[in-house]
């Protein structure tokens, strides 16, 4: 798991970008703000909000709001996450990628009528630093140390971290790391350090620079957004935004009827008879990525899961292609860890491939006589619409072909989270969503890194993956980035305990009003980039 909230997101490929043409249409609003458009805007969403003050929030829906409020330094356009691009500031890396340099690209403005300055931005880094929330790992680089903010010029802030960073510029358009109004926050209790007290403040105003201000607040029902008059770029088409907290079924019922533009929720069955005549449906790839693990610690596998050759055999047991099909369309399967829209990421190879005599030849000579293998998995989630419960019963059944026995053992997420992150469980099937979109978000799959010790994958072993993931960290470029996070998948995938399974189809539902919308695996969707 990763360090989001358990609610899968709504992402879409670059290439699932949604291209609508249709008649505009919503109702008037009393916007202020006539070049922000007076149409008001719907969307469903099933919360998962927590705080507007996005240095002590890091879920989906947080994500939604905040990039519709504040700035990024830089940011990402449409659904591509493979190119960072200014936003506030252009930026430049050291050839060693530990000093990173952000300039400001022109005049950006609050929706107080302030100036974004560079002041701003030190002040709002060092503020997510200092009050230490779950976004602040973002600013640490990989020896766990805080980057260091400084001002360097007039318009200039140096990002320096005590090891390489090559994925700060994929972090940095993070809706969590949104450029803030230091001055209106100091009238409001903002500090900038581990005593500021302007969350308050900013559950229910608004200190960006971003096209919406918030007009109304509730973690439970709805936010309203209305025009930042002060905004520089591109107006919305939509003065005022209404996202509202609604369940998968109810949203189908909303968008159907045209009392939601926009269905945020749905999954493969709930569109079925969707997309024809008001509505209209994007089907795509989620960057979730579920995964299956067999336990490597000696006491826990019981002499089983640690056999290479029973990995193998799992490994090419499996149909994937039928796992697909149970997950929807637009599901993938992706070659590693890393999913398919990002960076480093590689095609399935003879490791990710069924293979049922080969799979049959390894089990036996792994010495395999058929014990029960228990198999664990979160019995209470649904990832992307999709039941774990389900993925982990068409597993028992593949595998029972080849002669594995596995012991389904579905609990409460509560109780399996506490003995999968203490390495008790001999297997199972759990995912990962990303905390940002780079391939180092994924290294944490690696011996001795906080996700391979949950699979008993210790320190000392398969030291072959360690110095290919050593390599991929040290990388710079895209171009050697990505070759050498490949490297590293397909050394892992060789012995280790992963076994990557599928990236779930994920679905955009709209009324045939909206004419685009492009959606993004770091904040779903750009609220006032749909038209």
């Amino acid at each position: 798991m990763n360090r989001r909230s358990l609610v899968g997101a709504v992402a879409i490929t670059a290439a699932g970008a949604l291209a609508l043409t249709g008649c505009s249409g919503g109702s008037t609003s009393s916007g202020t703000n006539p070049s922000a458009g007076t149409k008001t805007l719907v969307v469903d969403n099933t919360f998962d909000l927590k705080h507007a003050d996005h240095a002590q929030a890091f879920e989906l829906t947080g994500s939604i709001v905040d990039k519709a409020v504040y700035e990024t330094a830089l940011t990402f356009e449409g659904s591509d996450v493979t190119k960072p691009q200014p936003q506030i500031a252009t930026y430049s890396q050291s050839a060693d990628n530990k000093t990173l340099t952000l300039k400001l690209n022109g005049k950006h403005a609050f929706s107080s009528g302030n100036p974004v300055t560079a002041d701003d931005i030190v002040w709002s880094y060092k503020r997510v630093e200092a009050l230490n929330g779950n976004p602040a790992f973002l600013l640490q680089d990989a020896a766990g140390k805080f980057v260091t903010v400084t001002k360097s010029g007039a318009d200039t802030v140096t990002l320096t971290s005590s090891t390489p960073n090559p994925q700060l510029p994929y972090i940095l358009p993070n809706p969590s790391l949104g450029i803030l109004d230091s001055k209106t926050l100091a009238k409001h209790g903002g500090t900038g350090t581990k005593d500021d007290k302007a969350g308050t403040y900013l559950d229910g105003q608004s200190a960006g620079s971003g096209p919406y201000v918030i007009q109304s607040y509730d973690v439970k029902t709805k936010v309203v957004f209305g025009p930042n008059t002060h905004y520089v770029v591109t107006k919305p088409v939509y003065g005022r935004v209404v996202l509202q907290n609604v369940q998968g079924p109810q949203q189908k019922i909303n968008v159907q009827g045209g009392q939601a533009n926009v269905a945020l929720n749905l999954n493969a069955d709930q569109v079925q008879g969707l997309g024809t005549g008001s509505t209209k449906v994007v089907k795509g790839t989620s960057p979730d990525v579920f995964y299956l693990w067999l336990n490597q610690n000696a006491s826990v596998s019981q002499g089983i899961t640690n056999k290479q050759d029973f990995i193998t055999a799992v490994r090419k047991g499996i149909d994937y292609k039928k796992i697909l099909e149970l997950t929807g369309e637009g599901s993938t399967q992706p070659g590693g860890m890393v999913p398919s829209q990002f960076l480093g990421a590689i095609k399935p190879d003879a490791t990710n491939s069924t293979d049922t005599q080969a799979a049959i030849a390894a089990l036996n000579k792994s010495g395999y006589k058929g014990q029960q293998i228990t198999f664990s998995y979160p019995s209470d989630s649904a990832i992307n619409g999709i039941d774990l419960k389900t993925v982990a019963q068409a597993l028992q059944s593949q595998l029972k072909t080849i002669g594995v026995n596995l012991k389904l053992n579905g609990t409460p997420f509560s109780t399996f989270i506490d003995a999968y992150r203490g390495g008790k469980l001999q297997s199972g099937l759990m995912y990962w969503g990303p905390d940002f979109p780079d391939p180092a978000d994924y290294v944490v799959f690696s011996p001795g890194d906080a996700l391979g010790l949950r699979a008993g994958w210790s320190k000392d072993m398969a030291p072959n993956v360690t110095q290919a993931k050593q390599a991929a960290l040290a990388a710079s470029g895209a171009s050697e980035r990505a070759t050498a996070y490949g490297t590293w998948q397909r050394v892992a995938n060789s012995s280790g305990p992963f076994v990557p399974l599928v990236q779930p189809g994920q679905y955009l539902v709209t009324t045939s009003s909206v004419n685009s919308i492009a959606a993004n695996a770091v904040w779903t969707v750009d609220l006032a980039a749909i038209r």
